[in-house]
């Protein structure tokens, strides 16, 4: 019988609400359009295009806000988990991956403050969960997501130690999603390789969901 590799969860902008008018959140808004348009693995290259645009905004701090501003919305998307009805399973799953993303931001926080920069702040967030079900649904989709933001952006950081500080993070992602899809009954590494769709592509389709 032929392998089929799972499909990826579904995100649209309408899923998860990202309110906030800074680079980053914008970048944040449209990366998750592209995630639940073309699965997460559409995500590194979309990312390494919006990063690249402009003439200062390539730097190190830049890239660390973005990220900051993404593991802004994981760790608050834990904490509303647990007002959920959860098994002891999941919940106990939900805390400790609550507890990585709420250190990954205290890590970029103080990297960005060392290297003279200010730290984004936290938009605001609306996720469209209500039971264990959508809760890890969605969980997979925003973990796999980061996985591959980390990935796009990673060839435009030009510090050896950040570059190694968001290895170590984007490292953590993957087990997360990996934790996430074994509770779902999901092969942990369905595929050898992130996919990735032509920038003109990815920014078409987005365009129409874009909120300024």
């Amino acid at each position: 019988m032929p392998h089929t590799t799972p499909a990826v969860p579904t995100l649209s902008a309408a899923d998860v609400e990202v309110r906030g008018v800074t680079r980053s959140t914008f970048i944040l808004r449209s990366m998750l359009t592209a995630a639940g348009l073309y699965g997460a693995g559409a995500i590194g290259p979309f990312v390494s295009h919006s990063l690249a645009q402009g003439e200062s905004e390539t730097d190190d701090i830049e890239i660390l806000n973005f990220a900051l501003t993404l593991e802004n919305l994981e760790a608050e998307f834990y904490r509303r988990a647990l007002d959920l009805d959860l098994s002891a399973e999941v919940r106990a799953l939900a805390q400790t991956l609550g507890t990585h993303e709420a250190d990954h931001v205290a890590a970029l926080t103080e990297t960005i403050e060392a290297l003279g920069g200010t730290p984004a702040e936290a938009p605001k967030f609306s996720f469209p969960i209500q039971d264990e079900t959508s809760f890890l649904e969605l969980a997979q989709t925003l973990e796999e997501t980061g996985v591959s933001a980390y990935n796009g952006a990673a060839p435009l950081i030009t510090s050896p130690e950040v570059l190694a500080a968001a290895g170590g993070i984007v490292q953590i992602e993957a087990r997360h999603a990996a934790d996430i899809r074994r509770v779902r009954g999901e092969p942990q590494a369905p595929i050898a390789f992130d996919r990735a769709l032509e920038m003109p592509d990815v920014l078409e389709a987005i365009e129409p969901f874009v909120r300024s």
